[in-house]
C-alpha cells in the first residue's frame, strides 16, 4: 500500500514537472499569432517569450530552499494554484503588457514546482532502486517536455486560438490540487532558519542579470548593455556567495560543492545543456530556413530530440543495474558525442534523415546523465537538504540552456559571416534580401547563405561532440557518490500529514 500511494503520488508530480518544461518552449509557435492579435512590438515579443524563463531561473534557488523551510508540499500547492490562475490570465490577456506580466508571474509560480517535485521524490521513495526509477520518470518529464512543447502548441494552434496553449495547464494543476494533499507527504527541515531577504534579493539580481546578458548577446548588435549586465550580475553573484558562506543557515548551501561527485554532475548538467541547446537552436533553424519546412512541420521533425531524451532517461535505471552509474552516464555521453558528429555530415543531399538520426542519438545519450546524474545530486545529500540540491540542479539547467543559445549561436553566426565574406549577417536577412533581386542573383545568394549556415551547423556539431566527450572523461574520473541508505530517509507514512 505504501508503494502504491508513492507511485500514485509520482503520477501527480509528473503533471507540474511536464507543464513547467512545456510552458518554457510552447510559445515558439504561438508567438507570431498572439503578437498579431495583441499588436505586440518586437521588444514586447522578446519579453513575452523571455519573462517566464527569467523569473523561473531567478527564483528557483529561493523556492527550492523555501520548500525546505515551510514545507515542500505546501509550497507545491501554492505554486500550482498560482500557476493555474495566471495561466487563465495569460490566455485571456487583452494587450502585450498584460501578457508580459502574466508570463512573469507564471515564472514565479513555475519556480516553486520543479525543485519541490524533485525534493519530494526523495521523501516518497525509501528504496534506492525505486527512487532511481522515480527520478528517471521525473527527468523524462523535465527534459522531454521542453522539446515536446512546440509539438503540443502546433496541435493546439491548428484547432484553437493561441490562449489554449496556456489553458492546457489548468486541468492538470486542478488535479494536482485535489490529489496532492492525499497522495503527497509533507516534509520540512527541522533545522531550517529564517529566510534571509538580502540573500533572496542578491540571488534574484545575480541570476536575472546573468541570464539577461547571456540571452541579449545573441541579439544585440552593440553588446555594451549585455556585457554590463554580465559584469554586474557576476559581481552580485560574488556578494551572494560570500554571504552564503557566512550565514549559519544560508539560502543556498554552497558547502554541498565540497562533494566532488555532486560538483562534477552539476558541471556536466550545465555543459550538456549548452551542447543540447546550441544544437537544438541550429537544427530548428536548419529545418525551416535551409530545408524549407513550416514551423509546425519543423516542430514535428524535431520531436526525435524529445523522444530520445525520454527513452534515454527511462532506460537509465536498467543500465545502472548492469554497470556502475558513472559508467552508464559516461557511455551515454560518448553516444551523444557520436550523434553530434553525425550533424557534421549533413549536406543538401539526404540531409533530413541524418539530422533526425543525429539529434535522436545525441538526446538518447544524455538520458543517463539527466536521470542518474540528478539522482546522484539529490542522493548525495541528507533529505533535509534535498530542496537546496534540487534548486542548484535546476539553476544549472537554465544556465546551460541560456549559455548554449548564446555561445553556440554566436559561434554559428561568426562561421556564417565568415563563409559569406561579411556580405550577409544572417540567413533570414539573406532570404529577405533575395526577394528584391532578380531570380538568378536571388538563387545564388540563397545558395551561398544556406551553405554558410550549414557550415555553422557542422562547427556546432564538432563543438558539441568535444563537450560531450570531455564530460564523459570528467564523469569517469570522479569518485562514486556516497549512497544515502534507506534508514536515513524519513518513513513515507510518517511524513504524511
Amino acid at each position: 500500500m505504501r508503494v502504491n500511494r508513492a507511485w500514485l503520488g509520482l503520477v501527480v508530480l509528473m503533471l507540474p514537472t511536464l507543464l513547467v518544461a512545456i510552458d518554457a518552449t510552447a510559445l515558439l509557435l504561438a508567438l507570431p499569432r498572439l503578437s498579431a492579435d495583441l499588436g505586440a512590438t518586437n521588444v514586447q515579443q522578446l519579453w513575452i517569450s523571455d519573462s517566464y524563463g527569467f523569473m523561473v531561473a531567478g527564483l528557483v534557488i529561493t523556492m527550492g530552499t523555501l520548500g525546505d523551510r515551510i514545507g515542500r508540499r505546501r509550497l507545491l500547492m501554492i505554486g500550482a494554484a498560482a500557476f493555474a490562475v495566471f495561466s487563465v490570465v495569460a490566455a485571456f490577456a487583452v494587450d502585450p503588457l498584460m501578457l508580459i506580466v502574466a508570463r512573469a508571474l507564471l515564472g514565479v509560480a513555475g519556480a516553486t514546482l520543479a525543485p519541490s517535485t524533485l525534493a519530494l521524490i526523495t521523501n516518497m521513495f525509501r528504496d534506492e532502486r525505486q527512487r532511481g526509477k522515480a527520478i528517471a520518470i521525473w527527468a523524462t518529464c523535465q527534459f522531454a517536455g521542453g522539446a515536446l512543447g512546440p509539438v503540443l502548441a502546433g496541435f493546439l494552434l491548428q484547432y484553437f486560438w493561441w490562449g489554449s496553449v496556456f489553458l492546457v495547464a489548468v486541468p492538470a494543476m486542478a488535479l494536482l490540487l485535489l490529489a496532492g494533499p492525499v497522495l503527497l507527504p509533507e516534509f520540512r527541515s527541522d533545522r531550517a532558519g529564517r529566510l534571509d531577504p538580502a540573500s533572496v534579493g542578491l540571488s534574484l539580481v545575480a541570476v536575472l542579470l546573468m541570464v539577461y546578458g547571456i540571452k541579449q548577446l545573441t541579439v544585440e548588435s552593440v553588446p555594451v548593455v549585455p556585457a554590463v549586465a554580465l559584469v554586474v550580475g557576476a559581481a552580485t553573484g560574488f556578494l551572494f556567495v560570500r554571504r552564503q558562506l557566512r550565514l549559519e543557515t544560508p539560502l543556498l548551501d554552497l558547502r554541498l560543492l565540497r562533494n566532488r561527485p555532486f560538483t562534477a554532475v552539476l558541471v556536466a548538467l550545465v555543459f550538456a545543456g549548452i551542447a543540447m541547446a546550441g544544437t537544438g537552436l541550429l537544427v530548428t533553424q536548419y529545418l525551416q530556413s535551409v530545408l524549407g519546412f513550416s514551423p509546425v512541420a519543423s516542430a514535428v521533425l524535431f520531436a526525435p530530440m524529445g523522444l530520445g531524451v525520454a527513452v534515454g532517461t527511462m532506460t537509465a535505471p536498467a543500465l545502472a543495474r548492469r554497470m556502475k552509474q558513472t559508467t552508464a552516464i559516461a557511455g551515454g555521453l560518448v553516444g551523444s558525442a557520436l550523434g553530434s558528429l553525425l550533424l557534421v555530415g549533413v549536406d543538401s543531399a539526404g540531409a533530413l534523415p541524418l539530422v533526425m538520426t543525429g539529434i535522436a542519438v545525441l538526446a538518447l545519450g544524455t538520458g543517463p546523465l539527466f536521470a542518474l546524474g540528478t539522482g546522484l545530486v539529490v542522493g548525495s545529500v541528507p533529505p533535509e537538504r534535498a530542496g537546496s540540491a534540487a534548486s542548484m540542479s535546476e539553476t544549472g539547467n537554465y544556465f546551460g540552456g541560456s549559455l548554449g543559445f548564446a555561445l553556440l549561436g554566436t559561434l554559428a553566426a561568426v562561421v556564417y559571416r565568415s563563409r559569406t565574406d561579411g556580405t550577409s549577417d544572417s540567413l533570414a536577412g539573406a532570404v529577405a534580401a533575395g526577394r528584391h533581386l532578380p531570380a538568378d542573383r536571388s538563387a545564388e545568394l540563397l545558395h551561398t547563405a544556406r551553405e554558410a549556415f550549414t557550415a555553422g551547423l557542422h562547427v556546432t556539431g564538432v563543438v558539441a561532440a568535444v563537450i560531450f566527450a570531455g564530460l564523459a572523461v570528467l564523469i569517469l574520473t570522479m569518485r562514486p557518490a556516497t549512497r544515502t541508505t534507506p534508514a536515513a530517509l524519513p518513513d513515507y507514512e510518517a511524513a504524511r500529514s
